[in-house]
């Protein structure tokens, strides 16, 4: 790898790191701004994304070779960490290779003390090797250490979940799973998409959760026609179940409160046969143009994306004007960490405590909005039960016209019926569990 590459890396993981940026939006932006090629696009993610997903775990193995009493600056820090990583989960780069890279960069970024610390530093881990994390005693520490979460977020899981559930989690968060894709049904059926990706030798299954959905293991759909041309999209399995549990069919009048980027609102519009009325809102103006843009790519006409804030759509809207109502909460983030590691890192105990609150404002303001025997549809993508069942209950406490819909349950697909995700308030799905994010969902009726 040149060393330019890995100046490019460093800055990246500097950026994300210091402005709290959505590590796949600034990682997407270099590749296309630098028009940096393939192979090295796929070293750059790799390094970048593994060295933010295994932080701590890096830190762990630093630590005994950094002197605490030094100052060291952060891009010091950085430049270690990435070495580091390159030395324990990457095979194809040599050590001494590493070694010396590092150092260079070192030398060119700073003064000759530096180059020698980072020198010295990298030389006694290859001596020496690294602690053994099988003498942490406790087992939060452990799990925290090892798979590179904070320990809070770690004992938090493990009162809700207990210790094998938590581990688990914590695990599938540092693997990467396949990409899945939606078919556009009115352009082209799942078996033709699957046959086009297979001539191209994509390595795809279909989807159990959505007979729209594909699952590409190997292959980059970004770079295909179909993709390009509007023929399939880019969505989570989980995320794909939400249109397929709203009982949807042509002709419904349908909110979709906080709708970007889209890719429900899209799937809903499918599913009706672009027949009818979607109203899709986000709080910000330029997310509510991402709307607009996917459903003209996808060639649907019936979505109005518009910005409001989901708190306060009483004041655009009737009351009982609508069939359908979904609730795509904002939320921790937490089910989609394997995608965007930095969530770990960045949110704090009482980032959950705000948002369960505006979710529950967000609840009550459209309550009022539904017909009577409409549904009234609640995800996240996290599997914090604050956040999900918590916010359900306190939800059916205040609007006692409202019930979670217990035909939800039985029309869940097969597979699903008997997950460890199912409780009285809805579904959880686990990221180790189907290979998906972590997501919750549940489907409320109005009496």
């Amino acid at each position: 790898m040149n060393n330019n590459l890995r100046e490019t890396i460093l800055d990246l993981l500097l950026k994300i790191d210091g402005d709290s940026g959505f590590s796949h939006l600034i990682i997407d932006h270099e590749i296309k701004s630098h028009k940096i090629t393939e192979r090295d696009a796929g070293l750059l993610t790799e390094i970048v994304y593994g060295t933010l997903q295994r932080k701590l775990t890096l830190d762990y193995y630093l630590d005994p070779y950094i002197n605490s009493n030094k100052k060291i600056k952060p891009w010091v820090t950085m430049l270690l960490r990435m070495s580091v990583y390159q030395m324990v989960f990457l095979d194809k780069i040599p050590d001494h290779a590493i070694i010396h890279e590092a150092v260079e960069i070192a030398k060119r970024r700073g003064h000759k003390g530096i180059s020698a610390l980072v020198n010295g530093v990298m030389r006694n881990i290859q001596r020496n090797g690294f602690p053994d994390t099988s003498t942490i005693e406790s087992p939060s520490k452990r799990i925290s250490i090892e798979t590179s979460h904070p320990e809070w977020l770690v004992m938090r899981w493990i009162d809700m979940y207990g210790i094998d559930t938590t581990r688990q989690m914590c695990i599938a968060n540092l693997e990467r799973k396949g990409t899945s894709i939606r078919i556009q049904p009115m352009k082209i059926t799942r078996e033709e998409a699957i046959n086009s990706l297979e001539e191209l030798d994509f390595d795809v299954q279909e989807s159990k959760f959505s007979m729209q959905g594909i699952v590409v293991d190997e292959g980059n759909i970004l770079k295909t026609s179909l993709f390009n041309e509007g023929y399939v999209t880019v969505q989570d399995q989980s995320s794909m179940l939400v249109a397929e549990m709203l009982n949807l069919k042509s002709d419904l009048s349908v909110l979709d409160a906080c709708s970007a980027p889209g890719g429900k609102v899209t799937h809903i519009a499918e599913k009706m046969n672009d027949q009818g009325k979607i109203h899709a809102y986000d709080l910000h103006a330029k997310k509510a143009r991402l709307i607009h843009d996917k459903a003209e790519k996808l060639n649907l006409t019936t979505i109005d994306a518009k910005q409001a804030d989901a708190r306060n759509l009483q004041d655009v809207h009737d009351a009982e004007s609508f069939d359908r109502i979904l609730v795509d909460a904002p939320c921790s983030g937490f089910g989609v960490i394997r995608g965007k590691p930095e969530i770990k890192y960045n949110k704090q105990e009482s980032d959950i405590h705000n948002l369960a609150q505006i979710q529950f404002d967000i609840l009550s303001g459209v309550a009022p909005l539904l017909k009577k025997n409409g549904y009234l549809m609640y995800t996240t993508c996290t599997v914090d039960k604050e956040e999900n069942n918590q916010v359900v209950n306190k939800f059916l406490e205040s609007h006692p016209e409202y019930t979670v819909d217990q035909t939800f349950f039985d029309e869940l697909p097969s597979f699903l019926t008997n997950s460890e995700g199912i409780s009285n308030e809805g579904l959880q799905l686990f990221p180790h569990t189907y290979q998906t994010d972590g997501f919750f969902l549940t489907r409320f009726i109005k009496k």
